[in-house]
């Protein structure tokens, strides 16, 4: 550009205003003029990256301030909510209780002979009080000053009276309340047995002569698990036959990631396993979730990472067979809700040992197979309405499908059923009580008419009620949706 005196004067002028304390950015100024009389400036600017560097930390610690500040100032914001709500609830609170205390106060406590007395007393003590002023009477001073101790010691028993009665009513109370609750409570109980009471002989071991599940009783805690807390999935149980040879009781607990199956311990009987003694520890290859069971004598369960079936001799701790389950799926596809890595359940009841599983074919919903317990072969197949990972948990008696939903943590439904003689399903509502959150492992023993579940780490079980063949609930077909793949007759599956 042209040389301007002028405006190269003014720039140079302004250097100094711009750069006295401050970071050197100029480090050096030439100037020339070449031969068309063009004026040229060059400024060489410091590399300073230090500076730059802390100023992208000074911007950086800024942001994280910002963001602190704004965190604690949401926090405070719900403090704020959390102590108003609280204030509300016990203002709230405080008005209820000045107004029961009123109401009793007034009820209870004006009776009207208290209320005389001690209208009484306070004329005599004021009488008192007056003769004392005017002098009292002559001689008598001594005997003003007794009777007036004696009224104001009236008084004060008066007012104690008045306050036991008062404190012995809350108590009364407080006692014919809870009474009243224990007696409401046993009436319940009371009229639950009278309905679930049958006549005639108690229903016999392995016997289908019955109208179906009608009650479940509260849980019976065992005990915890033999590995303790930290396995809180896993299976319990006794072997799921009709008429077993042994009372052996397995308890086969997991991991602690809830996965892997690879220890279990069989006991001779009920005090054995109570007591954690004449037991055998067997160890076998990986099984895959919580979904065992064992039927004359043999372990079934899902083999690891695969959708093969698998079989244990119980009397030498063998794997003596293992076979793929045709479509079903493995991997924690289709699982129980709640209870990963159990794609593949084992169950066995009065009618034979099941598996219950789903398909990509069944988009997920649960299907029911009758397998030859000596070969594992599928013999029939059937298909229900139910999207297996809805459910908590599934099992067999007297070849009907019952299925479990959790209703809370303290709570389960069995809500739904599939009779596998007729194909029909109906839905019912049989509420189970449970101890923690979370059902594993649900096995039927059809000998005593038992539920072994293991619920978070303890074992626990349940005992069945049936109704009678005259009570026998009507299995009426459901309204299905609309592509819901559920056939009502069973499928026939051909050997191969």
């Amino acid at each position: 550009m042209q040389s301007d005196p002028a405006l190269l004067a003014s720039f140079l002028l302004l250097l100094p205003l711009v750069l006295p304390g401050q970071p050197q950015l100029v480090r050096n100024v030439l100037n020339s003029m070449d031969e068309n009389g063009t004026f040229q400036c060059v400024v060489h600017l410091p590399n300073n990256s230090i500076f730059l560097q802390q100023l992208d930390q000074l911007q950086s610690t800024l942001q994280e301030l910002i963001s602190k500040y704004e965190q604690e100032l949401s926090r405070a914001k719900e403090y704020v909510h959390v102590i108003e709500d609280q204030d509300s609830q016990t203002l709230e609170l405080s008005h209820m209780l000045e107004s029961r205390n009123l109401g009793v106060t007034v009820s209870q406590y004006d009776n009207p002979s208290f209320n005389l007395l001690r209208l009484e007393l306070e004329g005599a003590q004021e009488l008192a009080a007056q003769l004392k002023a005017n002098g009292g009477v002559s001689g008598a001073t001594d005997l003003l000053h007794q009777l007036q101790n004696q009224v104001t010691n009236a008084s004060l028993t008066l007012k104690l009276l008045v306050d036991s009665a008062r404190q012995s009513f809350h108590a009364l109370r407080e006692e014919v309340d809870i009474l009243e609750g224990q007696l409401s409570e046993c009436e319940r109980e009371k009229e639950q047995e009278q309905s679930s009471r049958h006549p005639g002989l108690p229903l016999a071991p392995g016997s289908c002569a019955h109208g179906g599940l009608q009650k479940v009783s509260r849980p019976l805690v065992v005990k915890l698990n033999w590995r303790g807390l930290s396995s809180k999935a896993g299976a319990w149980g006794r072997d799921s036959a009709p008429s077993p040879a042994s009372s052996l009781y397995w308890v086969a607990p997991l991991r602690a990631d809830g996965r892997y199956f690879d220890y279990y311990r069989l006991h001779k009987s009920y005090g054995d396993l109570v007591l954690l003694k004449h037991y055998e520890q067997w160890k076998m290859g990986y099984g895959d979730g919580s979904g065992n069971t064992v039927y004359k004598n043999f372990m079934y369960f899902n083999y690891y990472g695969t959708r093969d079936m698998a079989k244990v001799d119980l009397s030498s701790n063998t794997l003596v067979l293992r076979r793929p389950l045709p479509g079903a799926t493995y991997n924690n596809r289709f699982s129980y809700a709640f209870a990963p890595w159990t794609d593949i359940d084992f169950t066995g009841d009065e009618k034979g040992l099941w598996v219950l599983y789903a398909t990509e074919e069944s988009k997920g919903n649960l299907v029911v197979s009758l397998l030859n317990d000596s070969t594992l072969e599928v013999e029939q197949t059937w298909y229900t309405s139910q999207y297996k990972p809805a459910l908590s948990g599934a099992f067999m008696v007297c070849g009907v499908l019952y299925a479990l939903r959790s209703l809370s943590t303290r709570q389960e439904e069995i809500f739904y059923a599939y009779d596998t003689t007729t194909g029909q399903e109906h839905h019912l509502s049989i509420l189970l009580d449970k101890m923690l959150e979370t059902l594993h492992g649900i096995n039927y023993c059809p000998w005593d008419h038992r539920l072994y579940v293991y619920n978070d780490g303890f074992l626990i079980n349940y005992d069945l009620t049936f109704l009678t063949l005259k009570q026998k609930v009507p299995s009426s077909p459901m309204k299905r949706s609309s592509g819901a793949l559920a056939p009502s007759k069973p499928i026939k599956l051909n050997k191969p």
